[in-house]
């Protein structure tokens, strides 16, 4: 186990991130067991890390395209060394392939903890030895990996999971934008390599100063959200609404960006037979009959099935970044109600959904009712196909680790010593 009562240097400087190095063994501690673990060779592949403050055990779209990533690599890579470095209570060792750091709880935080100790997360990092980082935020994780790639020589690629400009925007109002926007630009900058998971979000680190980017859309589990889970009627029974119920679904985190509040109000001004469920992201809140709220739904096989047995998904944000629970409700079978704009506007269409024209409650009302004014049987099949032909999570981490070789031999090219 890591001691983490050891001694820690001193952050390095934003001028000389690459200021002398104490030797990690002076600073973390590890039992022999642990030690071996960590740094046993694993074949002829590479040691990928990923590291991320946003995983928690009511963690959203980042958390289970993590997990879904450690899947397949172990089912179809397991040439590649796959480790996860991830807030936790203690700094510590978890079996295989899992390590967390300290860092305290966030009020309210829906079990997210914020790291506070970028020395410690980057002496993790580098204790680790992996060939390539890649990092899930810009926050003291990604800048660690930043350090950690610079100080191993090892490429670091950042893969841009969140608008944290628009997000402060939202939360703390519009002044919060542009600093926001310039200390966000300037980190993807110093990433080796950045990769955004839609157009919308590619175009705005373009507008950043991000060059060296990539678009590399996220995936489904098309087995595990499927059509075939679904009992509408068990449901129905276990709601207690009516058989003629029109039920919508939403699931995620109970954040203001998800706009929980318009989808409310859509549903509201419709009134009977619409319902709207909403797993998680309407907990402790006290709705109108309208809206039924179900906890957070940790059990991926029961969250399949919950959403394989509703009649259409529905989602707010139009400035989401790309929106794995859309496409998890396409390969559920679901038409979706969504924004135009932002990420979902590049997943949805008329011919698996209903785009809005916008999501204020009228508009939201309007593609409802204009959706299931349609063959919602045709929609559902077709939502299903293109979840099947489309987004299988084979192409994304196919892709993916391609870039990890390419960006690992070009790194192995630069350090090749100059011959005369």
């Amino acid at each position: 186990m890591f001691d983490a009562t050891a001694p820690t240097p001193a952050k390095p400087t934003e001028t000389n991130p690459t200021q002398a190095n104490p030797t990690p063994a002076n600073l973390i501690r590890l039992d022999p067991a642990t030690a071996s673990a960590l740094t046993e060779p694993a074949g002829a592949g590479f040691h990928l890390i990923d590291t991320t403050m946003m995983y928690a055990p009511q963690s959203g779209g980042v958390k289970r395209y993590l997990s879904a990533k450690r899947a397949w690599l172990g089912r179809r890579r397991p040439d590649i060394r796959h480790t996860l470095v991830v807030p936790g209570a203690r700094t510590e060792a978890h079996g295989e392939g899992l390590v967390t750091v300290a860092a305290a709880r966030l009020p309210f935080g829906n079990g997210y903890r914020m790291p506070a100790s970028l020395t410690r997360w980057e002496t993790v990092l580098r204790m680790l030895e992996p060939d390539v980082i890649e990092a899930g935020d810009v926050f003291v994780p990604g800048h660690a990996a930043l350090y950690a790639g610079d100080s191993l020589g090892v490429p670091v690629v950042g893969f841009c999971h969140t608008d944290a400009a628009a997000l402060a925007a939202l939360h703390f109002g519009e002044w919060a934008e542009a600093p926001t926007f310039n200390f966000w630009a300037q980190a993807y900058q110093r990433f080796d390599h950045v990769v955004a998971p839609s157009r919308h979000m590619a175009a705005r680190l373009a507008d950043a100063g991000v060059h060296r980017l990539s678009i590399q859309q996220l995936g489904v589990d098309t087995a595990l959200f499927n059509p075939a889970r679904g009992d509408r009627a068990r449901l129905i029974r276990r709601l207690g609404a009516p058989a003629d119920t029109r039920l919508l679904v939403f699931a995620g985190r109970p954040a203001r960006e998800k706009n929980i509040d318009a989808m409310v109000a859509a549903v509201e001004r419709l009134g009977a037979p619409y319902k709207l469920l909403l797993v998680g992201a309407g907990k402790d809140t006290t709705w109108s009959p309208n809206v039924i709220s179900l906890d957070f739904e940790r059990d991926p096989v029961r969250l399949a099935a919950l959403l394989a047995s509703c009649d259409a998904a529905l989602h707010a944000n139009e400035n989401e970044i790309f929106g794995l629970f859309v496409l998890e409700a396409m390969a559920a079978g679901l038409p979706v109600v969504g924004s135009r704009r932002g990420g979902v506007g590049e997943l949805i269409d008329r011919t698996v959904g209903q785009p809005a024209e916008n999501v204020e409650p009228s508009g939201l009302a309007e593609a409802i009712e204009a959706l299931f004014a349609r063959d919602m049987a045709e929609v559902s099949r077709a939502a299903r196909r293109r979840a099947q032909t489309r987004h299988g999570w084979d192409a994304t981490f196919e892709a993916l680790a391609r870039l990890y070789a390419q960006l690992i031999a070009g790194r192995a090219r630069e350090q090749l010593p100059l011959t005369a």
